[in-house]
């Protein structure tokens, strides 16, 4: 499994709403769902003389000025620093066999696999600020579903998990505030590997901010490891979340 293998199963459980080449760039439609489905990234081509041409399309479309690049684009990523380009979320790709997540049970009544999300997980989300835009993001994934955590005999969680070629990605993890410290986000890690195991999944992943600590400390006493990275250059950083 390698990192380019992990961006592709990005883009196709977390999809934006178009994609589109224009010279040595994709350009992404992401409809109000956020950085991950709106930023342009380059291609292998793609040099710092290029730039231009990405901005220039961007701002044709109404978009804001947002790149998404990998370590081995340094030379895109220095070009754009000098141009002011803010560095946004650096990120963690983590991958683990999906054996790792399936060697312990799951206890009862612990977390449920549904489709399609219930108001309760719709409203956990939205404190998260996972809004009708995000979740536009989720229905267009193929092969997926919802998990619903319980614990203290109370709803306490929720995210959402799709599969590409073999990998089962995790996305919007989002814990209630109240409920979280308990084992709960490990739990539903575990219950998208066993949907996901029972659908031939070889290895499961999940994207983590690295600032943030927690989420980062969680994925790596669960067994997953780092195998890639990638981060946003943004002029005006607010105008995206």
């Amino acid at each position: 499994m390698t990192s380019p293998d992990l961006f592709a199963a990005t883009d196709a459980t977390w999809p934006a709403a178009a994609y589109t080449q224009v010279g040595p760039w994709v350009l992404r439609d992401g409809q109000g769902g956020g950085k991950r489905v709106s930023a342009t990234s380059p291609t292998a081509e793609a040099r710092p003389a290029d730039i231009p041409q990405a901005e220039a399309e961007m701002t044709a479309r109404g978009q804001s000025l947002l790149f998404t690049l990998r370590p081995e684009q340094a030379d895109i990523d220095a070009a754009l620093a000098r141009q002011g380009y803010d560095i946004i979320d650096p990120t963690n790709l983590w991958l683990a066999p999906i054996e790792r997540l399936t060697d312990v049970s799951l206890p009862r009544v612990t977390a449920f696999c549904i489709w399609e999300p219930l108001a309760i997980m719709e409203e956990i989300w939205a404190k998260g600020g996972i809004g009708p835009e995000r979740l536009a993001v989720m229905a267009r994934a193929q092969e997926k579903t919802g998990i619903l955590a319980r614990w203290n005999e109370k709803p306490a969680g929720t995210a959402f998990a799709a599969l590409h070629q073999g990998v089962c990605m995790v996305h919007a993890v989002e814990i209630l505030p109240e409920q979280r410290r308990q084992g709960v986000a490990s739990w539903v890690m575990r219950a998208a590997a066993f949907w996901a195991a029972a659908r031939g999944a070889r290895h499961i992943s999940v994207l983590c901010t690295q600032a943030n600590d927690g989420g980062n400390r969680l994925y790596s006493s669960l067994g997953f490891e780092v195998v890639g990275q990638y981060h946003y250059r943004q002029k005006n950083p607010q105008k995206v979340t």
